[in-house]
């Protein structure tokens, strides 16, 4: 769904600190991400910032609206946000995102994205004039109490939860419960069991089975475990950790307004400086996923060289013919 009717070739004149450039009137970005598209011209179009993470920034964005109306943001202004941000949540607005993810490691070029477009579209909501920042501005407005420091931490943990639920889990549960099945269907088989590929002792291959059912489970494990700290926001740490230019408790509060639009539980880091300055818990699910990925290839490996052949390889399973 586009909300903009302009023709493509039309542009727009918006400001920034560094004076004013011409934007696409067709396009709720403004003057930010028009400059980052030129000073980050690299990438391939695959390099585009993931969608997930758009999404997350939009989830984050209206909670932290949904907030700032407690603290003296005027309840149109907040409910014009809210509205543009499920935009981007559904998914309407994709197109008016373009920045790759090569820019600066804050991920202030993006952040300020999020903002544009929230903020024109807002303003278009509200009946006023795109690229005026008025009524609605994204430094003022849609980025009140927040920071690109502990924004952008945020929404990767946000959308990192998301997809880990809706994505990867789903299906390596459904991969276990079909190793599980074959685990048992082969219960009665037996195969020689092999020591550097050299004959040892008798096995079933329902018990090889269950090794790699065992191995999917304790992925799925490792990933619950890291999971937990993925809860912990760095939000309300704004620019360096210590909250400055935040209310009070902002975090709790935006954590607590996110579980009420997630129905998750996701909660206040303990640590503000730790959130904002590092990226351990994003690492520890790297390498969770890491080790997940070298469990698939040694399963794969293996089902590979047991169906090896037919007539000169190990042989030990007939693979049904796919090609």
């Amino acid at each position: 769904m586009n909300h903009v009717s302009e023709s493509t070739t039309e542009t727009r004149t918006e400001t920034d600190t560094f004076g004013p450039i011409e934007v696409p009137s067709k396009y709720y970005y403004g003057a930010q991400t028009a400059r980052s598209m030129i000073y980050f011209n690299i990438g391939l179009p695959t390099d585009r910032m993931p969608f997930p993470l758009i999404e997350a920034f939009g989830l984050l964005k209206k909670a932290c609206a949904i907030v700032n109306k407690q603290f003296d943001l005027e309840n149109q202004i907040s409910d014009a946000i809210s509205q543009a941000c499920d935009e981007i949540i559904d998914g309407k607005l994709n197109e008016h995102f373009p920045l790759s993810i090569w820019q600066t490691g804050s991920g202030t070029q993006t952040n300020m994205n999020v903002n544009e477009v929230i903020s024109n579209r807002a303003i278009q909501i509200l009946g006023g004039v795109m690229g005026t920042k008025k009524p609605v501005h994204p430094n003022d407005h849609v980025n009140k109490s927040q920071s690109s420091n502990d924004a952008f931490p945020t929404a990767m943990h946000i959308a990192a939860v998301f997809e880990l639920n809706r994505q990867l889990y789903p299906a390596l549960k459904y991969l276990h419960s079909e190793l599980e099945k074959k685990s048992k269907e082969f219960s009665l088989i037996y195969k020689i069991g092999r020591t550097h590929l050299q004959d040892a002792v008798p096995m079933t291959l329902g018990q090889e089975f269950s090794a790699y059912t065992h191995q999917v489970a304790m992925a799925i494990e490792r990933l619950k475990t890291c999971e937990t700290r993925l809860y912990e926001l760095a939000i309300g740490g704004t620019a360096v950790g210590t909250g400055i230019n935040a209310p009070k408790n902002f975090g709790k509060f935006v954590a607590q307004t996110l579980n009420e639009l997630t129905q998750l539980r996701f909660v206040d880091a303990p640590n503000k400086f730790e959130a904002l300055a590092t990226h351990d818990t994003m690492v520890e699910v790297s390498g969770a996923l890491n080790t997940l990925a070298v469990s698939l290839m040694k399963i794969a490996n293996d089902i590979r060289l047991l169906g090896s052949g037919p007539r000169c390889g190990i042989g030990t399973c007939i693979m049904k013919d796919v090609s």
